[in-house]
């Protein structure tokens, strides 16, 4: 710093001696005529103009402080972070039909195909159950539920569904525990919808350093219908026709 000052103060000290003529001797100390120098005659001083430099560029130095450095450096992050999210949601990837199948057998789920309206896929209640696994949520199920879970990319609404992920099926008379899965079970179903589930605030914030961001989000959601499980022996339901009889003889 004491190196650039100094350089500073030598060039505006050369700057300003070009600018200035030669100054005159003081003629206070001299007592004769002889001793006043001959003086040239009065002409026109030329003095060349400083040449500055025009161009647009202009480079200055700004002085950062940490809280502002710190600030600046969140908001790019999260102009950062918008722009990515605005381009992959922009560019979507085109699966095979191979891929598709991989990745629907990983999250838990096969898609047969559309339910047409002969199908008759929908029955009376049953007593048994199933625990499901559809990605990384399990769920409790029986004949009829509705159950709502993150959206499955590769299926349409009215697409039929082989939940193959079943980890128990029970009963009133039996249970069976998978370890982890029960091969020979599975569970059918049918796609409802495709939903968005209630707007969730995330708000962030850092004290004293005026940060404040608030977001919201909606779970993309997909509605299913089950309709019949398999791998295990249901028992009979009882029949209304009894308790007409027993009505009849109380009577």
């Amino acid at each position: 710093m004491a190196n650039r000052r100094c350089i500073q103060t030598l060039t505006q000290h050369l700057y300003k001696s070009k600018l200035r003529p030669n100054p005159l001797p003081s003629l206070h100390h001299l007592t004769t005529l002889a001793q006043i120098p001959n003086l040239p005659p009065k002409s026109h001083h030329t003095f060349s103009t400083p040449h500055f430099n025009t161009s647009p560029t202009n480079f200055t130095a700004y002085r950062h402080f940490s809280s502002d450095r710190r600030d600046d450096s969140d908001e790019d992050d999260s102009e950062y972070d918008d722009d990515e999210m605005e381009k992959n949601s922009a560019v979507k990837r085109e699966y095979s039909q191979e891929e598709k199948e991989s990745e629907a057998a990983a999250i838990g789920y096969k898609v047969i195909g559309q339910l047409q309206r002969s199908d008759r896929v929908f029955k009376l209640y049953e007593p048994v159950f199933a625990v499901i696994q559809i990605g990384a949520h399990q769920f409790k199920v029986s004949n009829g539920d509705c159950i709502y879970t993150e959206k499955l990319k590769f299926c349409e609404v009215n697409d039929k569904l082989i939940l193959n992920k079943v980890l128990m099926l029970g009963s009133k008379t039996q249970t069976m525990i998978g370890r982890p899965v029960l091969p020979e079970a599975a569970v059918h179903a049918v796609v409802e919808e495709h939903a968005l589930d209630a707007k969730v605030i995330i708000f962030k914030k850092k004290r004293r350093k005026n940060y404040r961001r608030t977001k919201g989000h909606r779970q993309e959601l997909t509605k299913l219908r089950i309709t019949d499980i398999e791998g295990i022996e249901k028992p009979e339901m009882p029949t209304p026709a009894k308790k007409v009889e027993k009505a009849a003889v109380a009577a």
